[in-house]
């Protein structure tokens, strides 16, 4: 039994549900799946009608979910315009974090945090150096798994990922589903958002009905 878990890096409502995911992986494996949002011809440069396409998200964001944002993201990083978004090398990077011993969503964490309240570039690959360090990844070992990893196994993977999206009936960044046996059931997370422990009670019986003769 695991929690599956559709993603994007640069997504705002993923980071809503960071404390979720957090809570979860403590009663049930979660496996982590990016879906490229910003990848490809979808990556783009922070301007001026971006940032004011993002804040007035955000903040609701920050009002439900109670994820802080800082003034390094919305008065720093939405205002550098020579910074790029462009999910496939944070997403490169998870999946260097996962094969290095299982730690793509403990970076993915880091991530977030990196770029919602320090405003840092997580596409830039110093930046994603320096956060796979944060939480503990040699240096030689992530440079080597990054560079495996990058450009076609990457692209693969979001293709994989976005196949599973809509296979399970999904619809967007974030989604969740319950695998137990050969059963696949959606789990909202919208109405937990900011109540961790709700979320991991609701968690317990679907599991727990699940596993139900």
């Amino acid at each position: 039994m695991r929690l599956h878990y559709v993603l994007d890096p640069l997504c705002g409502w993923c980071y809503a549900a960071a404390p979720l995911v957090k809570a979860a992986r403590e009663v049930i494996p979660v496996v982590g799946h990016a879906g490229g949002m910003l990848a490809g011809p979808r990556r783009r440069r922070i301007s001026d009608d971006w940032r004011e396409h993002v804040m007035p998200h955000d903040r609701r964001i920050e009002m439900l979910s109670g994820q802080p944002f800082g003034v390094a993201y919305f008065d720093g990083l939405l205002r550098d315009h020579a910074a790029v978004l462009d999910s496939a090398p944070p997403a490169t990077a998870m999946l260097a974090a996962e094969q290095l011993g299982g730690r793509g969503l403990d970076l993915l964490a880091r991530m977030q945090t990196a770029h919602y309240v320090e405003g840092k570039r997580i596409a830039e690959r110093e930046v994603l150096n320096e956060l796979a360090q944060d939480i503990g990844l040699s240096p030689e070992s992530f440079a080597g798994a990054f560079d495996e990893l990058a450009g076609a196994p990457t692209d693969a993977h979001f293709a994989h990922s976005r196949q599973f999206l809509h296979e399970i009936g999904g619809n967007g960044f974030p989604t969740f589903a319950l695998e137990a046996g050969r059963q696949l059931k959606l789990v909202a997370s919208a109405p937990f958002l900011g109540k961790p422990q709700a979320w991991t009670e609701h968690l317990a019986q679907l599991a727990a009905g699940a596993a139900l003769p």
